[in-house]
């Protein structure tokens, strides 16, 4: 018999594409599941259609937030919903496959693993075919494939996509409540890390789920970086990121063993550090070897020359700018 699978889809005016996300579902090859919705005080015909769609499938619970939440703690509020052993995180306007549940449970018993998450194929609001994968178009692929079953997948950054993810019950208590120190930390890459901390986590390489991209995505595919013309730009964006992720850390330092814990105040001092300079920095590249030594060898120069050594970056980084423009890139 299937065991039990909670879906947790969190909704907020998402009228547009939401009937083909929870149809989607519905339809899943795996009908065990138990679909939670929670949303977020919507302002336009979600609620309506998310009573309609309770009253027809006795699968279905509904909860309206009378206050918006914001995504991160709306799956919060999800997750302290979950009755089931195993529990999934959705998206308001993707589209499932057939198999999707049904696969990724199927590879979780396979590899007992604490923690599933797969690749996507990027779509248009017209589900026409945007990249083929995800993880290729984020370049995450790579990481992935060597750091699965250590800590280091989801520490340095998120690789975790979370309305990919299937997960156990057991976690919750250690993943809640999740941070908001941060907007560069939410629940998807918490959830990873505190998994990959504790667990073993398993990656498909198959796409069950069309990702929908359309302009008022909270969470998608697009490069902020790219649109930048001056690095400054792009190193205060890249300096912000880090001082969010290990600023999140160190306030949670608990949830890390020891040796972490060190490394998170370091990695926050470092980037404290060189948020001052302007020009170069000749201290602590220890801790950026630490932080970066299992990146590709272009990303490791990459980000040490935005973090170091910008006086040279900038001329790099304008030369860069004038090649692509005149190819029509920017």
């Amino acid at each position: 018999m299937e065991e039990k699978i909670d879906v947790l889809l969190a909704t907020y005016n998402g009228e547009k594409y939401l009937r083909e996300q929870i149809d989607s579902i519905l339809n899943q090859t795996y009908k065990n599941i138990h679909l939670i919705i929670s949303d977020d005080n919507s302002q336009d015909m979600t609620r309506e259609i998310l009573k309609e769609y309770e009253n027809k499938d006795k699968r279905i619970t509904v909860y309206l937030q009378e206050e918006n939440l914001g995504y991160v703690k709306n799956f919060e509020f999800l997750l302290k919903k979950v009755e089931s052993n195993y529990y999934m995180l959705s998206d308001q306007d993707d589209v499932w496959l057939e198999e999707k549940i049904e696969k990724t449970m199927q590879t979780l018993k396979e590899k007992n693993a604490d923690l599933v998450f797969g690749d996507l194929e990027v779509v248009d609001e017209n589900l026409n075919t945007i990249y083929p994968s995800f993880g290729d178009f984020m370049l995450l692929n790579r990481k992935i494939k060597k750091q699965i079953n250590t800590y280091k997948l989801n520490y340095l950054y998120n690789c975790i996509t979370g309305c990919t993810l299937l997960s156990k019950k057991q976690y919750i208590n250690e993943i809640i409540p999740i941070p908001n120190y941060s907007k560069y930390v939410v629940h998807d890459h918490w959830i990873g890390l505190i998994v990959s901390l504790n667990g073993k986590s398993a990656y498909m390489t198959e796409k069950y789920i069309k990702y929908r991209q359309h302009g008022n995505n909270q969470i998608g595919t697009d490069k902020i970086s790219h649109k930048f013309k001056k690095l400054d730009q792009v190193r205060e964006l890249f300096i912000n990121v880090k001082l969010g992720v290990f600023g999140t850390y160190v306030e949670n330092n608990k949830c890390f063993p020891k040796e972490l814990q060190e490394l998170n105040k370091k990695a926050l001092n470092y980037f404290q550090m060189v948020q001052k300079k302007k020009n170069f920095n000749f201290k602590n590249w220890n801790i950026y070897h630490e932080l970066y030594k299992n990146e590709t060898f272009s990303y490791y120069v990459l980000n040490f020359i935005i973090m170091n050594l910008p006086l040279f970056g900038r001329i790099l980084f304008d030369i860069r700018y004038m090649v692509l423009k005149l190819m029509k890139k920017r």
